[in-house]
């Protein structure tokens, strides 16, 4: 009985706290996310201006629109898709931030599966 008397306060604190969302800050700048692909550090660059994302990826560049559904998520759609994987919308989620860097939610529009990811502002 004393140890439930003693969790009731410690659970009230923890659901008392929410990630911080300045996910205005993010909305333009220059970015840099990092990820593994079978064991191998790959990078990411790109540059976000309101509506238009470019990216920079293993030396290509593509074009993205971007189309905010609120201020923390939004729709990416490559302009200029290559194949049908790349015709599809990936709906992108801000979670939490901090002062240069944002924590996100990802994958493809309509689908169930998602993945997450950290993003670094550079500028």
């Amino acid at each position: 009985m004393k140890k439930i008397l003693f969790l009731i306060p410690l659970l009230s604190l923890l659901s008392c706290y929410e990630a911080k969302h300045d996910c205005k800050s993010f909305k333009n700048g220059k970015f840099k996310f990092e990820f593994e692909v079978d064991g191998v550090k790959k990078t990411t660059l790109f540059e976000r201006k309101d509506s238009i994302e470019i990216e920079t990826f293993d030396g290509k560049t593509d074009t993205s629109t971007v189309r905010w559904v609120s201020d923390c998520e939004y729709i990416l759609q490559k302009k200029h898709p290559k194949n049908m994987a790349e015709e599809k919308a990936i709906s992108m989620k801000i979670l939490s931030t901090t002062k240069d860097s944002y924590t996100f939610e990802f994958g493809m529009v309509g689908s169930e599966e998602k993945q997450r990811g950290k993003v670094i502002k550079l500028d």
